[in-house]
């Protein structure tokens, strides 16, 4: 069985890598990923996660890994920021509140397909004008559901989460492990 992961996040790749699993192709699934009107962050982020493992091609002894990762404040869904001015505009909502990072994996091989969602609290300080424009300077918030990215800079900005570290850095470890188990993939130190 070989593992794709339909992905070109590097931290994802990383965090398979946690797992001793290193994936046999990378192909990014390319989907259209506008939330539907009045669709809620996690139904959305579900979504996202089953269209793009449906959207790469594979063979049928090709396992496909995917995954999307959706911070949500409230009902609101904050994606990927267009600019600086959106990624300023998420930050500065953020901060002083808890908010929600959902990460939903989907694992399909041929009709199959395995699915989860892990759901993390996250709270995020207010940000002083200096940390905030020395965020955005820095361009971390680029590609980065919500405008930040926990694993680097911005690990400063969060004071407390509850849930899944990994799931906020856009691959639930734990989790994501059970999946593949059950879709059959083995582990590294799995008995064989």
């Amino acid at each position: 069985m070989k593992l794709v992961l339909g992905s070109a996040s590097p931290r994802r790749k990383d965090l398979l890598a946690q797992l001793g699993i290193f994936p046999d192709d990378l192909r990014p699934a390319d989907i259209d990923e506008t939330p539907v009107k009045a669709e809620l962050p996690r139904p959305y982020c579900a979504r996202m996660a089953r269209e793009k493992a449906q959207a790469v091609a594979a063979s049928d002894d090709e396992l496909v890994l995917c995954a999307d990762t959706t911070v949500a404040l409230g009902r609101r869904i904050l994606g990927k920021p267009a600019n600086a001015g959106e990624a300023a505009e998420f930050l500065v909502a953020l901060g002083g509140r808890r908010h929600r990072v959902i990460t939903a994996v989907a694992l399909r091989m041929g009709d199959r397909l395995w699915q989860r969602e892990v759901v993390t609290t996250v709270q995020m300080k207010r940000l002083s004008d200096q940390e905030l424009n020395g965020y955005l300077a820095s361009g971390e918030w680029q590609g980065k559901a919500g405008g930040y990215g926990i694993q680097g800079l911005a690990a400063a900005f969060i004071p407390w989460l509850q849930g899944s570290f990994t799931g906020v850095v856009g691959l639930p470890v734990a989790e994501t492990a059970v999946l593949l188990r059950a879709a059959g993939y083995p582990l590294p130190g799995d008995q064989q």
